[in-house]
């Protein structure tokens, strides 16, 4: 039984004694899972800050954690706006197993080429028809499991309008049937509206082992295993500088809505970052999940780990 909770202290961020943890989030009555997966999913990745802390803790974190696959939104990477093929490598190199988009896909022009060159990398499901690369791919895992990665795009609040979700990810769950096909089923559901996550968390409870937000930068406190199974969190948060807006230099961003006037463009902030994601653990059986985590490492804010 894990420890529910350990002293913070702020001096040692990595170590146990500086990890916060909470009880497991179980399914509840039935018989006991025997074996399953250990998945890590990172939340966006913003800037030189995010790809340092993830090139400075993941590759401990696979170790210690034992992880089976690793998934990384790379959305903001490359000066927080989009994914250069070098900095995918890196991400890649760091221990990642797939990396994520969403609506800044192809800011870097590079992504077009890279992305049909490196099958690790996938873009929203439901991004334009004529786009270059996947939107999902199911991936080789440890002891010949398979993990199914899908991510989509939303519609509410988002600047250009896209195909609607729900329809686009319906019928590659029902190709992939959870606990068959694929071991595991992670959706990264990049959109503005918590709302949104929230609806496309319930469409797809029973049937993927992970509902998680990505875009918004802020991690939420609502991890919870759904009461079909799925593991859901509404945002993932930013692997980044907190001590900023959503990721971004505070002095560009204030002006902005102080004044309303823009003088620069926005840089992202370059102080320590901290790693935000969620740990799901799962049963090989029927891919649902077990146990549930949010994960906070370095940086700014209060330390959690499984």
């Amino acid at each position: 039984m894990r420890p529910e909770t350990a002293p913070y202290d702020r001096n040692n961020p990595i170590g146990n004694t500086g990890i916060v943890t909470s009880p497991p989030l179980a399914l509840g009555a039935g018989p006991p899972y025997q074996a399953g997966m250990r998945l890590l999913f990172l939340g966006d990745v913003m800037g030189r800050a995010g790809r340092t802390a993830v090139s400075e803790h993941l590759p401990r974190l696979r170790d210690e954690w034992k992880l089976d696959f690793v998934v990384v939104n790379g959305e903001n990477c490359t000066n927080g706006m989009g994914l250069s093929g070098d900095h995918a490598r890196l991400l890649l190199q760091a221990g990642a197993d797939c990396l994520t988009l969403g609506d800044h896909a192809f800011d870097q022009k590079d992504m077009m080429q890279a992305i049909e060159r490196e099958p690790r990398i996938i873009r929203p499901i439901n991004y334009a028809k004529a786009a270059p690369g996947k939107g999902f791919r199911l991936f080789d895992a440890p002891g010949g499991r398979k993990v199914l990665v899908i991510q989509v795009l939303g519609q509410v609040f988002m600047k250009r309008a896209f195909d609607d979700p729900f329809s686009a990810i319906e019928p590659v769950l029902k190709a992939h049937p959870l606990g068959g096909l694929a071991q595991a089923v992670i959706v990264d559901m990049h959109c503005e509206a918590t709302s949104e996550k929230m609806a496309m968390g319930h469409f797809c409870d029973g049937r993927a082992s992970l509902v998680v937000g990505t875009h918004t930068h802020v991690p939420t406190a609502d991890a919870q295993v759904l009461p079909g199974g799925t593991g859901y969190l509404t945002d993932a948060g930013m692997c980044g500088d907190y001590n900023s807006v959503i990721g971004m230099d505070k002095a560009e961003p204030m002006r902005r809505f102080v004044t309303g006037m823009g003088k620069e463009r926005f840089s992202p902030a370059k102080g320590p970052a901290t790693l935000s994601g969620v740990f799901v653990e799962t049963d090989d059986r029927s891919g649902k999940a077990v146990d549930l985590r949010m994960i906070r490492i370095g940086g700014r804010l209060e330390q959690a780990a499984p």
